[in-house]
């Protein structure tokens, strides 16, 4: 079996290579870049497992790189590491499509821990995609596979994160799927300060989805709990 490829982004080298021996030593290849713009290039090139990414970086951060990754269509999982750990930093990591986020310092076997989970969702969903590729609700039907929903004919594009969601959602229909449920499955439930980021992605898919957004048919709130698909 090929080795998983990983991307270290980070400028300072004496810790990009403490990183990278520690993750080679868990079985993954490893390559490592200091330069923003760079890196860019190398994960359009080359699509690793996983990126894991600083946000202080020569020539472009950490943030702009997600943000143009993921307005590319470019699911790549993302693992912010940065010292910029506050809550509104780690909430606009997560919301431009990170996976989760890291701050230093931080301890290897954490870091070690949270790769293999994102890796872990990651395969998840490609699992889930591959038995169930579309999703129909009403009018609008979603294509997981290419992240595309279509409503009354028109296609509107989905994020990453998004479309899990709305996996996770449809594989309990009519259940109820508790908050915590979605972060642990979406993002890993440690890579939120609160719940308050689910509740703006579901925001968004019921203006894609739902003919009246502030009365929805298939996305219900359980108040105090979650949401629950009804297809």
């Amino acid at each position: 079996m090929s080795k998983e490829r990983l991307l270290v982004v980070e400028d300072e080298a004496h810790l990009a290579e403490v990183i990278c021996d520690n993750l080679a030593l868990e079985g993954y290849e490893v390559a490592v870049s200091g330069d923003g713009a760079q890196a860019l290039e190398t994960i359009r090139r080359e699509r690793p497992a996983l990126v894991l990414l600083d946000v202080m970086l020569p020539s472009m951060d950490g943030f702009e790189i997600c943000e143009r990754l993921r307005r590319e269509k470019n699911d790549v999982p993302i693992l912010f590491l940065t010292a910029k750990s506050s809550a509104d930093d780690r909430v606009r990591g997560l919301e431009l499509g990170g996976d989760d986020y890291l701050g230093k310092p931080f301890e290897l076997r954490e870091l070690i821990l949270r790769v293999r989970a994102i890796l872990k969702r990651t395969q998840w969903f490609a699992a889930a995609t591959a038995d169930a590729q579309s999703l129909v609700l009403g009018e609008a039907s979603v294509d997981f596979k290419s992240f595309t929903a279509h409503v009354r004919g028109k296609p509107h594009e989905l994020s990453t994160k998004e479309t899990m969601i709305l996996r996770e959602l449809a594989d309990h229909p009519g259940e109820v799927v508790t908050r915590a449920q979605i972060l642990d499955r979406v993002w890993g439930y440690d890579a939120f300060p609160t719940t308050r980021t689910v509740d703006n992605f579901i925001v968004r898919l019921r203006r894609v989805l739902e003919p009246d957004p502030q009365n929805p048919r298939y996305i219900h709130t359980v108040r105090g709990t979650g949401y629950r698909l009804t297809p």
